[in-house]
Parts: structure tokens; C-alpha cells; sequence
């Protein structure tokens, strides 16, 4: 009877090999929430005709939108950039264009580009947020599956530029 209540050694080893795994498991799938700032340094120098050294985005849409809104904003075509939105593989900023309040056509100026994984991704995705943009003449677009951070920068760079017009 008292070698049943004896607390097996292999008992112990098994729990410690356990737990040991499951840190390990746990460690590992850690990833990072925001990607590395050298990525990131080559999105504004794409993002042409404003102040968007600043990298806060807010003032790469006013600055590129305030010269061809303050024209006809009922009749004429106009021109108007998102914010650049940092996402989780890169940065996503898109360009409107206007015409008697209505989207003619959007334009990804920057997106994830920075390996051939990547580059497949966006040579499907943009597309298809493009037609839905267009279709829906709003933000309110379906993402793509696959592509979600880059369905989500370019909804939300999107939205900021019908704000910035007015839209």
C-alpha cells in the first residue's frame, strides 16, 4: 500500500516534457504587430505631390485632395489620395477620381509589394477591390480573402479619400 501513494518519477518527467513543449509552442507562434520601420520608409516616397515625409498620413491627403478640390466639386474631374495605411505586410494608399460626384476610377498608389508572395497577392486583390469600389461607389466593399490586411488598408485609405472629397 505505500508504494501506491509514491509519486512516480515518470509522472514527473512526463508533465515537465509537457509543459516544456507547450511554452515552446507558445513562443514560437508569437508573430509581430507592426512591420519593421525600414519596409515602411519606401511607401511615401510613392505617394508623389505632397507632404507625406511626415508618415501620418492626415496631412498626404489633404495636401494631395486641397488644390483640385477647391474647383468645381459638382461638375469638373478631380483627383483626390487616400491616407497611407501601414498594415501588417506594408503600406496601402489609394487615389480617386471624381467625376460629377461620382468615383471614375481608383488607383492603388502603394501596396504590399515586397516579396513575389506579396506581389501575387496584391495581382489579385487590387483588381478585385478596385471593380468593387467602382460598383459600389463606396467603401462598403467585401474583403478578399486571402489578401484581408490588404482588403482592410485599402477600405480604409478608400474611406479617407471620399472623406477628403467630401463624399
Amino acid at each position: 500500500m505505500h508504494a501506491l501513494k509514491k509519486r512516480s518519477p515518470l509522472r514527473r518527467v512526463v508533465l515537465a516534457s509537457a509543459a516544456t513543449v507547450s511554452g515552446l509552442v507558445m513562443l514560437l507562434s508569437l508573430k509581430p504587430h507592426t512591420p519593421p520601420e525600414i519596409a515602411a520608409a519606401p511607401a511615401p516616397a510613392a505617394s508623389s505631390g505632397s507632404n507625406s515625409s511626415a508618415g501620418s498620413g492626415g496631412s498626404s491627403s489633404s495636401g494631395s485632395s486641397s488644390g483640385s478640390s477647391s474647383g468645381g466639386s459638382t461638375s469638373g474631374t478631380r483627383t483626390v489620395t487616400g491616407e497611407t495605411v501601414q498594415t501588417r505586410w506594408g503600406p496601402v494608399q489609394v487615389r480617386i477620381t471624381l467625376k460629377s460626384g461620382r468615383i471614375t476610377d481608383v488607383t492603388a498608389v502603394s501596396y504590399p509589394t515586397d516579396n513575389p508572395r506579396d506581389q501575387e497577392i496584391s495581382s489579385y486583390a487590387i483588381p478585385q477591390l478596385r471593380r468593387e469600389a467602382l460598383a459600389a461607389q463606396s467603401a462598403r466593399i467585401d474583403s478578399v480573402s486571402g489578401a484581408t490586411y490588404t482588403s482592410d488598408g485599402y477600405k480604409q485609405s478608400l474611406q479617407s479619400a471620399l472623406d477628403s472629397a467630401g463624399l
